[in-house]
Parts: C-alpha cells; sequence; structure tokens
C-alpha cells in the first residue's frame, strides 16, 4: 500500500470514529447511553439471523448503486440520475412481470431483466449524449430526469396500469409468484437477488480494475483532453460508463420488486442511489472500498433501526454520523494541505534560526 493510500485510509478510520463520537456526545446531551445505544445498533445489525440477513441486504443494494456512481464518473460523466433509472427499470420489468403469467421463468425472467436493463440504459443514455455532443452539464440534466421518470412511473401505476385488485391502493398489477426471488433468511430481505448483484459487482471490479476498457475510462475521467491526444473515444467511453451504470440501476429497480414488492409501486424506493452514491464519494469510487464501505453502512442503516425501537434513540442519529463522515472525508483534502504547509512554516523558521 502507497503512501497516499495510507494516508487516505487513516483520514476514513479518523473520520469514521469522529462521527461515532459525535453520535455518542448527542446521545449523552439527549439523556441516553452511548453503550447501550450502539450496543443496540450491533445487536439490531448482528445479534439475529434476520438482522444479519437486513444488514447484507442492505450491503448489497449499497453496493450495486455505488458501483454504479463509479463506473460511470470514471469515464468522465457523474450520474445524478440513478434513481430515475431505477424507477423505469422496475416499472418496465414488473409490467412484464404481471403480462407473462404462465410463461416459464427461463423464458420469462430472462426477458424481464432485459427490459430492466435496457430501460434504465437508455434512459441514461440521453444525459451521456447530452454532455458528450453538446456539453450540457449532466448533474443538471440528470437531476431533472429523476423527476420526469419518477412522477411518470407514479402516473402509470396511479392511472393506466393501476391494479383493480381489492385492498390495493396504488400499484400495478401482481408480478407472477413462479417469478418472484425466493427470500434466503425468513423474515429478512435477503433474497436470491444477491447473488445476482454479486455477480454484477464482480463484473463492474474486473473491468474498472483488471481490463483495458476499464484503464481508458479512468484516463477518460482524469483528463479527457489528454486521452483524446492520445487517440482514445472519450465520448463513446464516457457514454459506455453511462450506459452501464444506468443499465445497473434499472436492473435493481426489478430486483427491488421481484423480491420485495412483488409489483411495482412508486413509493419502492427510499432514494437507495443516493445513498450508494454517497459511499462511492466517499471511497473516491474505487471499486473494492465501495463494497467494504457498503458493509459498514448497511450496518448502521439497518441497525438504527433496532436502536431507535429497543431504546427510543432516533434512527435520524445515524444520518448525523453519515453526515460527519462525508463532511470530513469531503474536506481531508483541505485538512492535510494546511497540516503540511504550517510543517513547511515551521521547518523554515527552525532554519531561518
Amino acid at each position: 500500500m502507497n503512501r497516499e493510500r495510507r494516508k487516505y485510509f487513516l483520514s476514513l478510520a479518523v473520520s469514521i470514529l469522529l462521527g461515532l463520537l459525535i453520535g455518542a456526545l448527542i446521545m449523552l446531551a439527549t439523556g441516553h447511553s452511548p453503550l447501550e445505544g450502539y450496543g443496540a445498533l450491533l445487536s439490531g445489525a448482528f445479534g439475529s439471523r434476520r438482522g444479519w440477513g437486513n444488514t447484507l441486504y442492505k450491503t448489497f443494494q449499497l453496493c450495486i448503486t455505488g458501483l454504479a456512481t463509479a463506473i460511470a464518473s470514471s469515464a468522465g460523466i457523474f450520474n445524478v440520475g440513478g434513481e430515475g433509472q431505477m424507477y423505469l427499470g422496475a416499472l418496465a420489468s414488473s409490467y412484464l412481470g404481471a403480462r407473462l403469467a404462465g410463461v416459464s421463468p427461463w423464458i420469462a425472467l430472462p426477458v424481464c431483466f432485459l427490459a430492466a436493463i435496457l430501460s434504465g440504459a437508455l434512459y441514461a443514455w440521453i444525459p451521456a449524449v447530452l454532455k458528450v455532443k453538446l456539453k450540457i452539464n449532466e448533474v443538471i440534466t440528470t437531476i431533472l430526469m429523476n423527476s420526469i421518470a419518477i412522477f411518470f412511473c407514479s402516473y402509470m401505476a396511479n392511472g393506466p396500469l393501476k391494479t383493480l385488485e381489492r385492498g390495493v391502493n396504488s400499484g400495478t398489477d401482481a408480478i407472477d409468484k413462479a417469478f418472484r426471488f425466493t427470500r434466503l433468511i425468513p423474515g429478512s430481505n435477503l433474497s436470491e437477488t444477491v447473488f445476482y448483484i454479486a455477480a454484477i459487482s464482480l463484473f463492474v471490479w474486473y473491468l474498472m480494475s483488471r481490463t483495458a476498457t476499464g484503464y481508458e475510462m479512468r484516463l477518460t475521467g482524469q483528463n479527457e483532453r489528454f486521452s483524446r491526444f492520445i487517440g482514445l473515444k472519450a465520448g463513446a467511453l464516457g457514454i459506455g460508463g453511462m450506459l452501464i451504470s444506468g443499465a445497473m440501476c434499472g436492473a435493481l429497480g426489478m430486483f427491488e420488486c421481484f423480491a420485495l414488492q412483488n409489483r411495482f409501486k412508486p413509493d419502492f424506493s427510499s432514494e437507495f442511489y443516493f445513498d450508494g452514491m454517497l459511499v462511492a464519494m466517499i471511497m473516491r469510487y474505487k471499486p473494492l472500498g465501495i463494497i467494504l464501505m457498503s458493509f459498514f453502512f448497511g450496518a448502521l442503516k439497518m441497525g438504527a433501526i433496532s436502536m431507535q425501537s429497543s431504546t427510543g434513540i432516533s434512527s435520524e442519529l445515524i444520518l448525523i454520523i453519515q453526515s460527519v463522515i462525508i463532511f470530513l472525508m469531503a474536506a481531508e483534502e483541505g485538512f492535510l494541505r494546511r497540516l503540511q504547509e504550517r510543517r513547511l512554516h515551521r521547518q523554515s523558521i527552525v532554519k531561518e534560526g
């Protein structure tokens, strides 16, 4: 491990410890015991099979969204539109999952999966082309397109595609039972989808870390002018990274509906993509780091639910801890530069003296 990487991981460890310390101080200020609070958090995340199942489920969810952010960013395009891409993938696959009832799962599931990844990829293609061809800021277009996709899907689920089943206020028809993914741990959210997410994550890690295409993507993201100068097709690489990112988000939309919701519902996502995006940003879009940080954030998210129910400590505290970690990591470079400047200044004073 080189010196720069050691510095980074040291900064990350300090940020996490400070975040947990601030969380402990808030608990004390509100009349709660930090030991009791963090004990309940750990118990909720790892104290039972159900807890482990939910923690692993959240880890894989953060992992695929974090890697989706990373592969687009490595190619020079910042995809903030994963939430909308996920919604379209969920709606398209769920619609087919209901309409293909009676068809063999060996045929129907690949068709639904294809619909999900194509919906996400095509929706990601639009801002990518606008960025590459017209130099339109992709952050603005993807944020706006999120709203378009979410409202469109909500309209479809409450209008033309709304189910006629009694007792269902909002959503499409139910996905055929033969197409649904089985829960691996009863009572938890962990399902067979983790194997598919693991395969996708392994593919993205290999593509980004072990292939010439991944190297060219990283080179394009770091210096587009230089990559064009040496003959790389920077535009095609950027669009390709965005297509893969959108496809991954569309796939997650399908997994959520086929494993947990059993139909498309307008509120099926609680901004999953943005949580994964923050994980990717903290780990500087490094695939292995994203996987490890996803586990940590997944444990925090799932443990917070148990912490609130058993101790009365609001789960919002975990958001504060996450925000502190993100803030400190974002400011890390400035802090280190400031410390280095002070050290050099003191050394110069000593030499002059």
